[in-house]
């Protein structure tokens, strides 16, 4: 069945179907890619026998020998995420569709012979650009404080309500707290853990802008894991925050333990590597040279250009570290590495 032929059969059976042709082009001169995706909104037609929401894409290569395909998704209602330990953070058992649905049921692959359907059940997969199998896909940590979520803007609020004390993202010219509030290390610390115990935390870091959408996008060619310094205390949390503002785009969670006042640390190098971690992306020069040094491509992000403790020469000028200032920069660079 060609192309068309497939579109006009889905069509008859949806009539509400729309058809969209979306550019995929993440980089015009390096990613020639484009997808013709329709999609079904709303609940189940007694005329239709496919539920909610499907996307039916035709994809254009993204070069390596991935052929032009046909693909069919169906997602039904969004089922909660579940996450089980691993040694030092969370994995999820199954991964999940960037939209809010869970891809449950078949995922078809229609090639050139439709005769050689695959019907693959169970984990489902991303929708919106051709599929990698896990082992193909870039590894990709993310940081999440000033990266995800605006972690400082947030303890600014509690420490100007609490401690009288005014502070602007502007005058962290270093990610230290006790260097910019004038009292030792320890108190620093006490402050930061009352702040987690608060409102202010649990409730007002706002998401990075821009970094839903492009994870969405990413999370198709790239197999996507969280590396924070956050402290173990706080992997409760951490964990509802991620499901909430970026639901299914992670397949793990890791917790460096960094300036906790109990228990043991590990370095975000390490934990990069037993991920096998090729690109890490974090505000913090410290890591991304600590990274770097171990052969770890790192995207240094100063969001607007607005963090000053990101503004370090030395980790710029290293041959793995790149600069990036929004989320569209990151995808962009990501999309290089992979061609490069």
């Amino acid at each position: 069945m060609s192309t068309r032929g497939a579109l006009r059969a889905l069509s008859r059976r949806c009539p509400v179907l729309s058809v969209n042709r979306v550019s995929m082009a993440l980089n015009k001169v390096l990613v020639p890619a484009a997808y013709c995706g329709l999609s079904v909104l709303g609940s189940r037609d007694e005329n239709c026998s496919i539920p909610n929401r499907v996307l039916l894409d035709v994809y254009g290569g993204l070069g390596g020998g991935w052929n032009n395909v046909l693909r069919l998704k169906s997602c039904l209602d969004r089922q909660e995420s579940v996450l089980r330990k691993v040694d030092d953070g969370l994995r999820k058992t199954h991964a999940v569709a960037p939209h809010r649905q869970s891809v449950r049921g078949s995922d078809i692959g229609l090639g050139e012979e439709v005769g050689a359907a695959k019907f693959v059940n169970g984990r489902g997969s991303p929708l919106g650009f051709l599929n990698h199998s896990m082992a193909n896909k870039l590894v990709v940590a993310v940081d999440v404080d000033e990266v995800l979520g605006s972690f400082l803007s947030a303890l600014n609020k509690f420490i100007a309500d609490h401690y009288s004390a005014n502070h602007s993202v502007s005058e962290f010219y270093v990610y230290e707290f006790f260097k910019i509030w004038n009292c030792s290390r320890a108190e620093a610390d006490i402050r930061v853990h009352e702040f987690f115990k608060t409102v202010y935390f649990k409730k007002g870091i706002q998401p990075i802008p821009g970094a839903q959408r492009v994870l969405h996008r990413l999370s198709t060619f790239c197999n996507l894991s969280i590396v924070t310094s956050r402290q173990n205390i706080i992997k409760h949390h951490t964990m509802e925050w991620i499901e909430e503002h970026y639901p299914g785009l992670f397949q793990e969670i890791h917790f460096g333990n960094h300036f906790a006042l109990d228990g043991k640390s590990r370095p975000k190098s390490e934990i990069c590597r037993s991920l096998g971690a090729q690109v890490l992306i974090d505000d913090n020069p410290r890591y991304a040279i600590e990274c770097a040094e171990v052969g770890i491509n790192v995207l240094l992000f100063d969001f607007d250009n607005s963090y000053p403790w990101s503004k370090c020469a030395t980790a710029a000028s290293h041959p793995l570290v790149t600069k990036v200032h929004n989320w569209d920069e990151v995808e962009r660079s990501i999309v290089s590495l992979m061609v490069s």
